[in-house]
């Protein structure tokens, strides 16, 4: 029998090498505890020549740990602990169901070689994708056996099928579990042994020894660590809980040891002193490791056909992109006019210039896959936004009808977009109307290939008000207590405070902590588990587009609820990856304007969104006012004050708003305002800032103005300039120190004097540390203005369509209904004759959805209107119930149509129609068809020994208050309904 853990120790031979192959990052989600760089740093500091990766199931952290481990001189090392199916499946009995794959434990894989790692990306999207579907992550036999080349097999320690099997008595199951991974992996199999002090691993290892040796299978010592040192322990132990969603106190649940800490190489020599073999064995298995993923250049599918080589497809794009591009310009041109004071000859030659540096940064593909999808959009009336971003500085994109902004006419600059000095990808933000968004994705996949589109995982993080919430929960707190603690700690999703520097800044929550021991234990849980991840899900816009499957480039993800895969890559390391990243975002807005325009259109008249006149005297006057309910952006208190303060009179105003409204330019709005209105003189640092700052009264507003003044000032290109710009956002004190001497230098050769120019330099430095883009600014501001154009000139349609997009929520609704008041529209109450889905507008009235109903339901309404439609209104409330099927409208939405006073019409007072419900509609359990007499209900059908009118029902929103022989209909009100709409049809 061979030596185990329980023979004498020797004593350890420090010059031995050990190799953690086991490590669980935070990737492990909600079971890893360790930080990428943490391990970095524990590597380096023990000197460990490599170090491997193994979260569970997954690739999250590959290419990132490949990266930093790299950066510190540690071999990086890929592995994954996939959990495996390895029994034969059972027989099948004819015309039954197959039972379910079932998990037999955990295997770690290790990559070998980029085919290694190939597959074990393979195996991983493989067990995500089908996991989707069955609510179970496995990886199948056949598809180990299938994907297993280049691949080294770890059996997985207590938690893998061999050692659980041993553990449960079943030696004939794992002996053959073993040599089926023998089968398949040869001499790339290794039988794993850990130490952890845990019974199980003591009583499991000598059948393990046993079975290795009998096999011929070479052993490897392993500790699986998944948190940083021993006192981290009890906070791991809480992580678990967290996972399972059980508590600290629940003995019969998933627990570690306090020995999962990262070892020591020393630690683990000394441990495994009677079996130096295995030891050993660390280093040559990462000897036999020799690839890890590295950092791609972007990789895009070719938009053009027939070109064998990288060259000439570059050629085809870049004379493709030129043709479309002229070609769009003369369009727009054609339709729009020039901007004043510019020739053709401007837009000419501005149009070359951008289209040089796009072709020379090899960026064609990326503009006409662009244009081609937005393109598609509008072909089909998607609504697509103007653009976002510094995109819309781009006079290509614009020919493209990427963005709707002619960049010339409103001194938008392309570099601040695409800069040759800073080689970086393009990137087109796109606003689509939220409900059409999915069509536009789908175009995409069906047109570049289903498995070649995906989009982008994210991680939600354990951040301080949630981790002590959790934490909290675990350790069962009181809920009102860890509540209360909670709201302590600030909340500013913007800048996230810590827990340290919240109970640092909250004298409350010192005092918590040193009064009770269960708070300071949930505080000092909680500092330990904050920052790790959560959970995954999907990125809200993201998607990349690859030019060949996916799976060969990026491990993928697939959240059940998501419709197309993710990569398993977060947002930055997909880009590292090569993979070129598009924003397909949805945004209300767009769809709150289209649903105004088709309101418009369909009462005959004709509105072109593109072509809306920018100087319309009654929007202006709007605004000025600061009547900006639904409007984009400038809904809140503090812009519809600074609003009325500006009293804007033009776009322009609008634009420098947007950018203006923000921490730290805010406090430039007085200034603005009082210099517009004439309160106070325009003053410049030099009369030839003049033409830069004119526009904004010498305020400097804009990052554009900035890179102006560094050109016309100091020499610069418009391409140095952003680069000057970004240093002094960025406040990075080398590369200031050096712009600011070139910018004096520049200056003083163009005769500045030395203190002009410093007042000159220091003010834009100033301002770069908060400044706003121009280039986003401008469209938001379209956007702003085409909603108030909307609200002023088509009041009734707007709010219509507003309230129609929000009518999930209760607070917004009943503003909009307060809106409607104010301006003199009457809402008309719901009716099962005259409403439909949406909120309708009527000659100064809107009429009130009945989807709005709480409990009524999308469905039910436009079963309803179907049927309306096709054979007319309903004459009463035995009509109603002969033709409408309890399939689509039960028992709920009928009530509560009848608290809404839906029914009113229908000439039965709502307390007779409630007393009634069930005689209008017949038990869901009868097969529903449309009967041939009539179902009379009248006041006199109410159940015998019953009052005709019942007592109120249990909703308070809905109080019979008609006398029992009155014929007016009673006043039963909604609680969805404010108490101010009018109660009559």
């Amino acid at each position: 029998m061979p030596e185990t853990e329980t023979s004498e120790p020797k004593a350890p031979d420090q010059k031995r090498i050990f190799i953690h192959l086991r490590t669980h990052s935070a990737y492990s989600l909600l079971e890893g505890a360790l930080k990428i760089n943490q391990l970095a740093n524990f590597a380096k500091d023990d000197r460990m020549p490599a170090l491997a990766l193994t979260d569970s199931n997954n690739l999250f952290g590959a290419l990132e740990f490949s990266t930093v481990m790299s950066g510190a001189g540690v071999q990086p090392i890929i592995g994954c602990s996939l959990s495996v199916s390895l029994d034969p499946p059972k027989p099948v009995t004819p015309g039954a169901e197959p039972d379910p794959i079932r998990p037999d434990g955990r295997l770690a894989l290790l990559a070998k070689s980029e085919l290694g790692y190939r597959n074990l990306m393979r195996l991983s999207s493989e067990a995500y994708i089908a996991g989707a579907e069955t609510g179970t992550l496995v990886v199948t036999r056949d598809q180990l056996a299938e994907h297993s080349e280049d691949l080294i097999a770890l059996t997985g320690g207590p938690d893998g099928p061999i050692d659980s099997a041993f553990a449960r008595a079943h030696a004939d199951t794992a002996r053959a579990r073993l040599a089926f991974l023998h089968g398949i992996f040869g001499d790339r199999l290794y039988v794993e042994l850990q130490r952890h002090g845990l019974p199980h691993e003591r009583a499991v290892e000598p059948h393990l020894l046993q079975a290795a040796y009998d096999l011929r299978l070479p052993i490897v010592a392993t500790n699986e660590p998944y948190f940083a040192e021993t006192e981290d322990y009890e906070a791991h132990d809480a992580l678990l809980c967290i996972a399972e969603g059980s508590y600290i106190s629940v003995d019969e649940r998933r627990r570690l040891s306090p020995q999962h800490y990262f070892k020591s190489q020393a630690e683990m020599v000394a441990l495994f002193a009677d079996l130096p073999e295995a030891i050993d064995n660390t280093a040559e298995i990462a000897k036999r490791c020799a690839y890890c993923p590295t950092k791609q250049a972007p990789m895009l599918p070719s938009f053009v056909s027939g070109e064998t080589s990288p060259e000439e497809r570059a050629e085809a794009e870049a004379a493709k992109l030129r043709e479309v591009a002229e070609a769009g310009l003369q369009k727009r041109l054609e339709a729009q006019g020039l901007a004043p004071g510019q020739t053709e000859a401007d837009y000419k030659e501005r149009l070359d210039f951008e289209l040089d540096v796009i072709i020379r940064m090899r960026y064609p593909g990326y503009f006409l896959i662009v244009a081609d999808f937005i393109q598609w959009a509008k072909a089909q009336k998607i609504p697509v936004g103007p653009g976002r971003g510094s995109g819309a500085g781009s006079l290509v994109a614009w020919a493209l009808t990427i963005t709707d902004l002619d960049p010339i006419r409103f001194g938008l600059i392309f570099e601040r977009f695409l800069n040759p000095d800073r080689v970086s990808m393009p990137d087109f933000d796109i606003d689509f109307c939220q409900d059409r968004r999915d069509e536009v994705i789908t175009y995409v996949q069906n047109h570049y290939g289903a498995d070649r589109v995906a989009q982008i995982i994210t991680f939600g993080k354990l951040q301080a008000r949630a981790v002590l919430r959790d934490v909290g929960r675990v350790l069962q707190m009181p809920y009102g207590q860890v509540d209360k603690l909670c709201k302590l700690v600030p909340n500013n999703p913007a800048n996230p405070v810590t827990l340290a520097q919240a109970i640092e800044g909250e004298p409350r929550l010192q005092e918590a902590r040193d009064d009770e021991e269960i708070v300071a234990k949930l505080l000092d849980i909680g500092q330990r588990l904050e920052g790790l991840y959560r959970h995954a899900s999907t990125h809200a816009a993201g998607v990349v587009i690859a030019d060949r499957p996916l799976i060969d480039l990026v491990p993928l993800y697939r959240d059940p609820r998501a419709p197309l895969p993710a990569t398993q890559f977060n947002m930055k390391w997909v880009e590292d990856a090569g993979l070129v990243k598009f924003d397909f975002l949805g945004l209300k807005t767009l769809t709150v304007i289209e649903q105004t325009a088709n309101f418009i259109r369909a009462k005959g008249d004709e509105i072109d969104l593109v072509r809306l006149p920018l100087d319309n005297q009654p929007t202006f006057d709007m605004l000025a006012k600061g009547e900006t309910v639904g409007v984009f952006q400038v809904e809140s208190q503090g812009m519809r004050r600074a609003l009325v303060d500006m009293v804007p009179d033009r776009f322009e105003d609008l634009i420098a708003l947007v950018a203006l409204y923000r921490p730290g330019p805010m406090a430039n709005i007085p200034l603005y305002c009082a210099r517009k209105l004439g309160v106070e003189k325009i003053e410049y640092i030099h009369k030839d800032l003049e033409p830069i700052l004119a526009p904004t009264y010498g305020v400097i507003t804009y990052q554009e103005q900035v890179q102006q003044i560094a050109r016309d000032m100091a020499g610069f290109t418009l391409a140095e300039a952003d680069l000057l710009r970004r240093a002094m956002g960025k406040k990075i004190r080398s590369e200031m120190a050096k712009q600011g001497e070139r910018f004096m230098k520049g200056a003083a050769e163009r005769g500045y004097d030395k203190k002009t120019a410093q007042a000159v330099f220091d003010a834009c430095a100033k301002f770069a540390e908060y400044g706003f883009n121009k280039s986003h600014s401008a469209p938001y501001a379209l956007l702003t203005y085409q909603t108030a154009y909307l609200k002023a000139n088509y009041t009734v349609e707007f709010i219509a369509a507003s309230m129609t997009l929000d009518m999930g929520n209760a607070d917004k609704l009943s503003g909009f209904v307060r809106e409607a008041e104010r301006l003199g529209i009457e809402v008309l109450p719901p009716s099962v004759n005259h409403s439909e889905v949406a909120f309708l507008p009527r000659e100064d009235a809107i009429r009130y959805s009945l989807a709005a109903l709480r409990n009524v339901g999308r469905q039910a309404v436009e079963h309803i209107v179907e049927e309306r439609e096709a054979r007319g209104p309903f004459k009463d409330i035995s009509d109603f119930a002969r033709r409408i099927s309890p399939r689509y409208v039960n028992k709920r939405a009928l009530e509560n149509l009848c608290y809404a006073g839906a029914l009113d019409c229908l000439g039965v007072e709502r307390a007779v129609a409630y007393a009634n419900i069930d005689r209008i509609m017949p038990p869901g359990s009868r097969a529903w068809k449309p009967p041939q007499a009539a179902r009379t209900i009248s006041s006199s059908s109410a159940p015998k020994g019953r009052r005709r009118f019942p007592c109120a029902p249990p909703n308070p929103g809905c109080r019979p208050s008609a006398s029992p022989t009155s014929s007016t209909p009673s006043a039963c009100s909604s609680p969805d309904i404010p108490s101010t709409i009018t109660r009559t049809c």
